[in-house]
């Protein structure tokens, strides 16, 4: 396991970061998710404003929210396309990402020159629009999200086959192109200088840490648990890699094989998998005692994380959810929740004591370590505490700032000095 050393980023670089930010021109690359509906790319877009820097974003448009085309929000301006997500195997996904890279590469020819183009992936495919950009004068930046050979491993069970090979090709032309390499964790920064061949020194890690004015704990609220003394709460995407099937088995045998019936469960989040859970939930009878919600606003979601005695992070070992920082963990956390979670590296270097872990993929540990902590109201308190004090202290979004713009600052090392209320690219025109 990481020490809590690695999680502060690359504090010794603090002194990289200078004055770079008034007058320049970052545009951001996203997608999997529209904006702000990314929690992460909008800090980050937010952090970069503050800075001085004049920033764009370029991201498909949401279906309930962040619809409109074009809007201005906290000075940060969001080009916004249209995107039908995948179905169908991978011809899907090649109608996905074609129409997003021609509608990326038609939004940044109107936002213009720009001093660092931002690509944040999944998938390893913005290297392209970003490409045309840095032949432009741009630098690149690329934010590693994923780890999409390992995504498409653990998502899709097809082992090493060609289309596996096709995503460490993009992944290594995408790593060739960046001048700096932005990774969510040490995990993720090992393998961009051991696979991807980047200099340690070029390589930063932005762990993603929840906005925590979003998550203040509200007065509990009984009738949630419906009639139950206590509340379990899962929060998160529900995807075939994210282990919510692991979750409901272990509650399964959480009531049949351990005798608990004194709870209630709420699944928050959606995802590919949602209809599938749910009818999982039904053939293991738990329809009385599982609630789905499906996404919720924040109001909502913060009055169930409140009431939550013991939250859910289940997500199985496999070669992506080993070494990826969990955004549900932290949130959890942020609340003062007690976490139960399979045992993987980056599990506990975010969690530490603020969760007990079960071997790797075990439903039946699982269930007992939940049994275990709805015995022990003391236990939940101490590690409630725990999280809190993690995310407001060595896991707080303010070491990622200094972590982030110091990768900006060496990105733009070697730029021209840019002119007071100018910037470095004025009145160049986009190539037509």
């Amino acid at each position: 396991m990481l020490g809590d050393a690695t999680l502060n980023g690359e504090p010794d670089r603090a002194g990289e970061i200078g004055d770079i930010g008034p007058g320049r021109r970052a545009l951001i690359l996203v997608e999997n998710l529209s904006v702000p509906f990314d929690r992460r790319v909008w800090q980050e877009c937010t952090t970069l404003r503050e800075a001085g820097w004049e920033v764009h974003v370029i991201c498909p448009r949401g279906g309930k929210r962040d619809t409109e085309p074009e809007a201005v929000i906290d000075g940060v301006r969001i080009h916004r396309y249209p995107l039908r997500a995948a179905t169908g195997g991978p011809a899907g996904y090649l109608r996905e990402y074609g129409a997003a890279l021609w509608h990326t590469a038609r939004l940044a020819r109107r936002v213009g020159p720009v001093d660092v183009v931002h690509a944040c992936n999944p998938p390893d495919l913005l290297f392209l629009p970003a490409l045309w950009l840095k032949r432009r004068g741009a630098r690149f930046v690329f934010d590693q999200h994923d780890l999409v050979p390992e995504l498409y491993l653990s998502r899709f069970d097809r082992g090493e086959d060609l289309l596996y090979r096709a995503v460490r090709a993009l992944e290594r032309l995408t790593y060739r192109a960046a001048d700096v390499v932005i990774a969510t964790n040490e995990s993720y920064r090992d393998v961009a200088v051991r696979r991807g061949g980047r200099r340690p020194a070029d390589v930063f890690v932005v762990r993603s840490a929840p906005a925590v004015e979003r998550f203040q704990q509200v007065d509990p609220e009984p009738e949630l648990k419906r009639g139950k003394p206590h509340l379990l709460c899962y929060l998160g995407v529900m995807g075939p890699q994210d282990g919510v099937d692991y979750a409901l088995r272990a509650l399964a045998r959480l009531r049949n094989e351990l005798g608990r019936s004194d709870w209630h469960a709420v699944f928050v989040g959606s995802g590919d998998s949602f209809d599938a859970m749910v009818e999982l939930s039904r053939r293991l009878g738990l329809t009385e005692q599982v609630q789905f919600t499906g996404r919720v606003p924040d109001a909502d979601l913060v009055r169930y994380l409140s009431t939550a005695d013991v939250c859910l992070s289940p997500d199985p070992r496999n070669p992506l959810n080993d070494v990826s920082t969990m955004n549900k963990v932290l949130e959890y956390m942020a609340m003062g929740r007690p976490v139960v979670s399979f045992d993987l590296k980056e599990a506990r270097v975010s969690a530490g004591e603020a969760a007990v872990y079960a071997p790797a993929n075990d439903e039946a540990a699982f269930a007992g370590l939940i049994a275990r902590l709805l015995d022990d109201p003391g236990q939940r308190e101490r590690m409630g505490a725990i999280g809190r004090e993690r995310i407001n202290g060595r896991l707080s979004w303010r070491n990622s700032q200094a972590s982030l713009l110091a990768a900006y600052a060496a990105a733009c090392r070697g730029l021209p000095p840019v002119a007071a209320g100018t910037s470095a690219r004025a009145g160049k025109r986009p190539h037509r």
